[in-house]
């Protein structure tokens, strides 16, 4: 008898001691997304080079593809005064591939490794590799954090794409074709994103892309981000710059980006308007290789459970002067339907096509489909995919 008491005791202190950890942590909550989509990818017949012509045959690709699928933990210590301690773990998730987080580890051509996601070794890219930091909120001064994170530049139209994070998403042409790319989720990022004033917000995040020790003569590559945005409904704004020194790329080497960013949403409508303009001084006498102007026009209607969307995007030819990539401009057009089960669940339709020029090769992006929607330069890469997507 006494032997079952002393059993039944350390069971209730068993059950006790995670009932009072989660007490303790009440702050603590668990979040994520799972959007997977049977993706039906045609890449369209090409060259194998700028302008060239030897020809490469399109391919088509019949697959399940996850959507920028992902889980995280986040919470918040109240410290008093209006200040809280505040803290973030997400990791993407790679639903029905075998290699998951590792199959986002591809880092492009020209692309400099740090502001990518490490390849997965035993001590990196295993988890964390999306938006992961710690810092201090205060309703009055603001928000600091330190870790890997969204620039407030990427940050700033994010909202404006209503085919955001599948196939179809807008970053097929923004942000594309520059030596580091100016949709960035770095490491080594110290940002400060300002409280509201009449529904302004300010944000600034700075990037060492060098983490290893230097010495003071050597080269090193930075990024510095701005934002300000305006969010009142039914309207939003936004005006921000980034700028990306490349000293180890070239001697002075240096890359910029300007976006503007405007949104309409009334009740039952949303339009988003994106322009872009960037620059460079990479090419051949220091003048513009890849710099060059895009924009995206999206609109979403709402019937009832429904909905219907609309996209177009154009991104001109790269360079200027000698530098000009001929034939090297693209554009994106997208529709899409949309049917609420709930408020977390939705099933959804889309089919969206890139009519490359014949010196440019974009791809589709945000999808595990993505990396096979092209086989050369010139092609017309086109999806038809059919998907559901659960928040929880």
């Amino acid at each position: 008898m006494m032997q079952k008491k002393v059993f039944i005791l350390m069971l209730a202190a068993g059950l006790a001691a995670p009932l009072a950890a989660l007490a303790d942590t009440a702050n603590f909550s668990f979040y994520g997304t799972a959007d997977v989509s049977y993706d039906m990818v045609n890449t369209g017949d090409g060259t194998t080079t700028a302008n060239g012509a030897t020809a490469v045959s399109g391919v088509s690709k019949r697959v399940v593809s996850s959507n920028v699928s992902r889980f995280g933990f986040k919470g918040s210590e109240d410290l008093g005064d209006g200040l809280s301690a505040i803290w973030q773990v997400e990791q993407q998730i790679n639903i029905d591939d075998s290699s998951n987080s590792c199959a986002a580890t591809t880092v492009p051509a020209g692309h400099i490794t740090d502001v990518t996601v490490p390849a997965c070794s035993a001590n990196n890219g295993i988890f964390a590799t999306r938006n992961t930091f710690a810092g201090l909120k205060s309703a009055s001064f603001g928000t600091v954090l330190f870790g890997r994170h969204d620039t407030p530049y990427k940050i700033s139209t994010r909202k404006l794409d209503v085919f955001g994070d599948n196939i179809a998403d807008n970053r097929a042409l923004l942000g594309n074709k520059s030596n580091l790319g100016f949709e960035l989720r770095p490491t080594n990022v110290l940002a400060y994103t300002s409280p509201a004033f009449a529904g302004v917000t300010a944000a600034i995040a700075m990037v060492n892309l060098k983490e290893s020790n230097t010495k003071s003569t050597d080269k090193n590559d930075s990024v510095l981000s701005l934002a300000v945005m305006y969010d009142v409904a039914p309207f939003y704004g936004s005006v921000a710059r980034e700028s990306h020194k490349l000293e180890t790329v070239a001697a002075g080497g240096k890359e910029s980006a300007t976006r503007l960013g405007f949104g309409f949403k009334p009740e039952g409508f949303e339009l988003g308007v994106v322009y872009e303009k960037t620059t460079d001084n990479l090419g051949t006498a220091q003048a513009n290789k890849n710099g060059h102007n895009a924009f995206y026009v999206s609109g979403k209607m709402n019937i009832g459970d429904d909905a219907v969307k609309l996209a177009y995007g154009k991104a001109s030819v790269l360079g200027s002067g000698v530098n000009e990539i001929k034939d090297s401009g693209a554009s994106q057009v997208s529709v899409g339907y949309d049917h609420g089960l709930s408020k977390r669940t939705k099933l959804y339709a889309l089919y969206t096509k890139i009519s490359n020029g014949k010196g440019i090769n974009y791809g589709f992006s945000q999808s595990s489909a993505a990396s096979s929607s092209n086989s050369g330069y010139g092609t017309s890469p086109s999806v038809l995919s059919l998907g559901v997507k659960h928040s929880f």
